[in-house]
């Protein structure tokens, strides 16, 4: 299971956003997060869009160790991916995402319908 950002985030905040299947989900499957999630959550940060406790390089290293993620790099294919996608989606994060779960062939867990445009597997 690849997690949207805001899943990631959702879940390490034990938020009422996130859906029960999603919880249920991410309880129970491996889950990877995207270092491209990892970026657009440095950026948020510096922004002032985001506050986490401890601060980025305490907190997601803490949380990745603690729910037993997995992080997943950026390659090539995955780059290449992106850029051969039509243009449902304008975000750069989620475009990158997207083709990383198209490339890998995996699910992502995200609450963003436009994503099912792409034809990924999404559980929300």
């Amino acid at each position: 299971m690849l997690l949207d950002t805001h899943a990631f985030l959702w879940w390490c905040e034990d938020a009422t956003e996130l859906s029960k299947k999603a919880r249920r989900v991410i309880s129970r499957e491996e889950c990877l997060l995207s270092v491209a999630s990892m970026w657009e959550i440095s950026i948020k940060l510096s922004l002032g869009k985001l506050n986490l406790p401890g601060g980025f390089d305490r907190y997601v290293p803490e949380q990745m160790a603690v729910n037993g993620f997995t992080q997943l790099e950026i390659g090539f294919r995955h780059v290449a991916g992106a850029s051969r996608l039509p243009w449902h989606h304008r975000d750069p994060f989620d475009r990158l995402l997207i083709a990383q779960a198209i490339e890998e062939g995996f699910t992502i867990v995200s609450c963003d319908s436009v994503l099912d445009k792409y034809g990924v597997t999404r559980i929300w």
